[in-house]
This record gives structure tokens, sequence and C-alpha cells, in this order.
């Protein structure tokens, strides 16, 4: 089994990280990284496997070197460093003086008596207004990391966006390598940004926990709202962990009064062409040299941001009114269809404890 071989701070809990720094199948692959989540931490992993002429290590040496830190937003800027250490082990296993200096330059949040990450903030996804605008907000800079998720599912994106809103349980499986997948349960979270002051203080927290295997069924158990990512095909039949699961561009889920949001509906394909349309403009403009500050990730979030945000702002109204109904124009203003979303909006209403009648009964009037 994996085994921890060197840590700093030496009384730190890593119970478990050596399963979630190295995904289970990654024998079969040569190099890949991980996010995952320990605790109230977040951790970044390269792995690398490389052949070796060693009966006692089966013709195979296998590392993964990571890093935990109270937020995973800056964590990317660390998978050089991190790239380079796995392969520093593999050739000269042992040798640690880079990562004890490396240690010593960054440590800033130690771990607490109890030896899990303490800081003065809790990890909150929510981003309040404008956090989008900087930098930090990036998990990383791969090529395209949100045009990937968007040709990945295509239209699909807006079912995955649903069930983020509705908090859902998403647990995504692929095989190794799931470094990619781990930014695919990143622009899942991004889904579901809403900036709106003041909405959902008891809203369960949508919590992105990346990588996750067999040892983390427990704490998965107690979660009422998380996105995250497996390459455990066993996770398939425990259909009590997840309310959605996604296998490839598959998203499927076991509960029947959720069904009805698997559909594509006309409203969702207008969302999905704007979207499409924006992307177009924004690629033209950097060709042209107008804009070359804007970039993709930053038009995915906004346009998601402002979608929530006009539905949340309709809700809130529409609940401030004196006969609280909601009808089928609300439904279009929102951009959302009356009839295909009226599941959606009575669970979005029961989520998020919004006090709203609606009244979107009769199709022949809609």
């Amino acid at each position: 089994g994996n085994m921890v071989e060197w840590c700093l701070p030496q009384d730190i809990d890593l119970e478990g990280v050596e399963f979630k720094s190295m995904a289970s199948g990654s024998h079969k692959i040569q190099s890949d990284f991980i996010y995952f989540r320990k605790g109230l931490c977040f951790g970044l992993a390269c792995f690398a496997n490389m052949p070796v002429e060693s009966e006692l290590e089966r013709g195979a040496r296998m590392k993964s070197v990571g890093i935990l830190s109270p937020s995973y937003t800056l964590l990317y800027r660390y998978m050089h460093f991190l790239e380079n250490q796995v392969r520093h082990q593999l050739e000269m296993p042992g040798h640690y003086s880079h990562l004890e200096a490396f240690y010593d330059d960054k440590k800033g949040v130690l771990p607490d008596s109890k030896g899990t990450c303490s800081s003065q903030q809790p990890v909150h996804w929510l981003p309040s207004i404008h956090r989008y605008m900087y930098p930090e907000m990036k998990i990383t800079h791969p090529a395209g990391c949100m045009s990937q998720f968007i040709k990945f599912f295509g239209e699909q994106i807006l079912v995955l966006w649903k069930f983020a809103l509705l908090r859902k349980r998403i647990l995504i499986f692929s095989p190794p390598p799931v470094g990619v997948v781990c930014y695919r349960v990143y622009c899942c979270c991004c889904l579901a940004n809403v900036s709106l002051p003041g909405l959902g203080g008891t809203v369960p927290e949508s919590k992105p926990f990346f990588y996750v295997n067999v040892a983390d069924i427990e704490m998965l158990e107690t979660e009422v709202s998380y996105v995250a990512c497996t390459t455990e095909k066993i996770f398939e039949q425990k259909r009590d962990l997840y309310d959605v699961y996604v296998d490839n561009q598959n998203v499927k889920t076991h509960h029947e009064h959720l069904q009805p949001l698997l559909k594509i509906n006309n409203a969702d394909k207008e969302k999905y062409r704007r979207l499409n349309d924006q992307r177009q403009m924004l690629m033209y403009s950097q060709e042209v040299g107008e804009d070359c500050s804007s970039c993709e990730e930053d038009l995915f979030i906004l346009f998601f941001m402002e979608q929530n945000n006009r539905i949340f702002q309709t809700l809130m109204e529409v609940s401030a009114s004196q006969d609280k109904t909601l009808t089928a124009d609300h439904a279009r203003g929102m951009g959302l269809d009356p009839q295909g979303d009226r599941s959606f909006l009575m669970d979005l209403l029961e989520v998020y404890g919004i006090d709203v009648m609606l009244v979107i009964d009769n199709p022949c009037c809609t």
C-alpha cells in the first residue's frame, strides 16, 4: 500500500493523505497532478512513475510530492516546483533539502494542537462580489481550462449548473489521469457563484472536495453538499453518498424527483447559445488586439454569476411583494423555461427557503 515517506511539520495529522495524493489506478500512467481536501486544508500533489530494475519495487518506483494549504486558490503557483521535486525524489530518493527549504520559506498558517490546519477564516467557496476579479481566484492556468470544460460537456453544463445551484452532492468519475478531472470539479463549483448580499445564510456551502477515494466514504456520508471526483468505480454502487453521478459526459441521478432536471429545454439551449456567442466575441476581440485583459475564465464565471443573480434578484423581489406570486413571465425574465424548469424552480425555492407561490400550472396559458 501507499505510505507517507517524509513530511514537515512532523507532528501534523496526515492520516489518509497517502491515498489522496496518489489516485487509485495511477500505476497505469506516467505522471499526474491531483487536488484534494484534508480536513479544513486543501492539497496539491504531483505524481510520477519511473521504471526501475528492482525486484523489491516490482519494476516501478512511484512517488507523489504534495503541499497542504488552508486555501486551494494559490496552490497552482507551486505546480512546477512539485513536478520538479517528484522527479528529483524518483531519481535521488531520500534527499529532502529542497523540500525543507521550501517549507521554511512558505510556512504561514501552522497546524494547531490537534494537527489540523487552522486559519482565521473558514474556507468558503462562494466569493463575495468582485472576488472573481482577483487573479488569486484562479485555481491554475492550464490552456483553456474553462473552454475544455464547455467543449467536453456541451449543453450538459446547463444540467450541471442546475444541480450545482441546488447544492446537490455531485460526484464525477473518470479513470486516471485525474488532474483534468479536478479542473472539472472547480468549473462545476464556478457554476453556482452568487454575489447578491443577504442571500442564503442557511444554504449549505458548496464544497469542492476534488479527489476522493474509499478512505473518504465515512466523511462523505456526513456531507449535504459537495462536488468531487474519483477514479474508483465502486462509488457508483454507493448511491447514498451522492445525488448526481457524472461518468464521462453522462450526467445521471437515481433520485426520481431530480430526473426532470436531466432534460435540456429550450431556455437551456438559448443560454448555451449566448455563452458560445460571448466566447466567440471574446476570441475575436483578442485576435484583433482590442482586448487582451479579459480571459475565458472570467467570462465563464461572470456569465453564470449574472444568470444566478438575475434569478435570485427576481425571486427576492417577488417574495417581498404583496401577493408573492411567481408567474410564467417571471420565469422567462429569469431566463428559465416556465414548464421545463418548473421542478427546478420548486427545488430552488425549497433549498433557499424563499417564500413564493408558483403559478405555472397550466401549459396552455404559457
